[in-house]
């Protein structure tokens, strides 16, 4: 009976490890071919991992909650199939992500994207400048640990050197260097005036140590309620937007700029159309793609607003991939990505919308639906807020919120002069990093988002 290797696959450009939630099946269970084996998750996405053969699951490697590095061997299935030097590295990732999209990493994974970067001990005392940190599969090919995003992140951050990080002993799975580890290294590392190469192994024992007892002294109070209290863990996806907000607060300077827009022909003509829009196209038409084309238009004015920032270099983007920040049923939120926007008419717009906003909601979104974003919008009116100061979803610049259509009397300027009438109003709330978009640029686009939505043309046909 043959073994077939079940590997991580790579679920994405720039995804390099996957959490293992789920084993669906037992060892002994028999599998066929496409058939669910696990489900496992990115800091990017769920997915489920099929079989790529009929047979019998033997031995599983890792179990539920391991962080497991992509191209590894996961669990054996056991087959009578004669092509013996099958595996399933392929398999996995095409289910998944027949057709990846080369993407800007997000930000837990940026470290690993921007490993060229020479990096310098910050240490007083070092004699030379440290390595840079390589890939991981360049650092796995030299038979050295693997290190998770979130650890090379915080090793670039603070200036540790490939050295320094390979003399830290490793609480996690095979030695592996957790953030705990790390975190608890820095904490010594600022303290001591020796050369941190040399003093790292024993001045980490001694904060590990002191990190260890201080964490086991407060587990009680940390775990406890008061009256009335109760206490509820944070899900791995909210732990990741956490992460990520704060993230994205700490690299760029939020401005927003806010401008308010007379909607009323846009509103007109999508009530007068949405029910010839069904019975045509078979889907609902709703503001968001109508509101999308504005923005695209836009961009198309200003493409610096369509920009990124990488190793302190702007990275400008001739194309248009455009976010859409979607609330789950679970409270979170996820931003799944419209490619190529601007390719696209109302009708292509509003069937991306619709069947990413559903298979978000279903769990069913792909790795690279939600890479490769260069801007993003956030529709805070359908919560019915009328404005809101979005974080910017970093590495893009800027991000756009829309806030809730009301009726309200508004004056109009006409040829027998300024009357008040009843107008469909909302307002647009534009976050930017003020490190490379200024007041005029972050403002004068929110200000032509406008423009186009105002300039509507009441008499187009679907």
């Amino acid at each position: 009976m043959a073994k077939i290797d079940l590997i991580m696959p790579k679920m994405g450009e720039s995804i390099i490890e996957a959490t293992i939630l789920k084993w669906l099946k037992k060892p002994g269970d028999a599998v066929s071919e496409d058939e669910t084996i696990l489900e496992i998750a990115t800091d990017k996405v769920d997915s489920e991992i099929p079989s790529p053969v009929d047979g019998v699951l033997g031995e599983i490697l890792y179990d539920e909650d391991a962080v497991v590095a992509v191209g590894t061997t996961i669990a054996y299935i056991e087959t009578d199939q004669a092509a013996a030097s099958a595996t399933s590295s392929d398999a996995p990732a095409e289910a998944s992500s027949p057709s990846p999209v080369k993407a800007e990493p997000a930000p837990a994974v940026a470290a690993a994207a921007s490993s060229a970067a020479p990096v310098k001990t910050s240490s007083p005392a070092a004699s030379e400048e440290a390595q840079p940190l390589p890939s991981n599969s360049a650092l796995q090919a030299n038979g050295s640990r693997f290190y998770s995003p979130l650890v090379r992140t915080i090793a670039q951050q603070e200036n540790v050197s490939l050295q320094e990080l390979e003399s830290i002993p490793g609480s996690g799975l095979n030695n592996r260097v957790t953030k705990a580890d790390l975190m608890a290294y820095l904490s010594s590392r600022g303290t001591n005036s020796a050369p941190a190469t040399a003093s790292a192994p024993a001045a980490f024992k001694h904060a590990q140590s002191t990190t260890q007892s201080a964490k086991t002294a407060a587990a009680p109070a940390a775990i406890s309620a008061g009256a009335g209290e109760e206490i509820i863990e944070m899900d791995r996806m909210r732990k990741l937007i956490a992460d990520h907000m704060v993230d994205s607060k700490r690299t760029s300077p939020h401005v927003t700029s806010m401008v308010e827009a007379d909607v009323t022909h846009l509103v007109q003509w999508r009530n007068s159309n949405k029910n010839e829009y069904l019975k045509k196209y078979g889907e609902k038409l709703t503001f968001t793609p109508l509101l999308m084309e504005a923005v695209i238009q836009a961009i198309k004015d200003f493409p610096m607003i369509n920009i990124s920032m990488r190793d302190g270099k702007i990275i400008k983007k001739n194309y248009i991939n455009l976010g859409m920040a979607t609330a789950l049923p679970s409270g979170n939120l996820i931003v799944p990505v419209i490619k190529n926007a601007d390719h696209l008419n109302l009708h292509g717009l509003a069937h991306a919308v619709n069947d990413l906003a559903s298979r978000a909601r279903a769990n069913k979104l792909k790795p690279e639906d939600i890479q490769g974003g260069t801007y993003t919008v956030t529709n805070v009116g359908t919560f019915g807020n009328v404005m809101g100061t979005p974080i910017i979803n970093q590495p893009q610049v800027a991000i756009l919120a829309m806030g809730a259509i009301r009726k309200r009397p508004a004056v109009l300027e006409t040829e027998e002069g300024d009357v008040i009438a009843i107008r469909h109003m909302m307002f647009l709330s534009h976050s930017y990093d003020h490190r490379v978009v200024d007041g005029f640029l972050g403002g004068s686009f929110v200000r032509r988002v406008a423009d186009y939505l105002e300039q509507f043309d009441p008499q187009r046909q679907i």
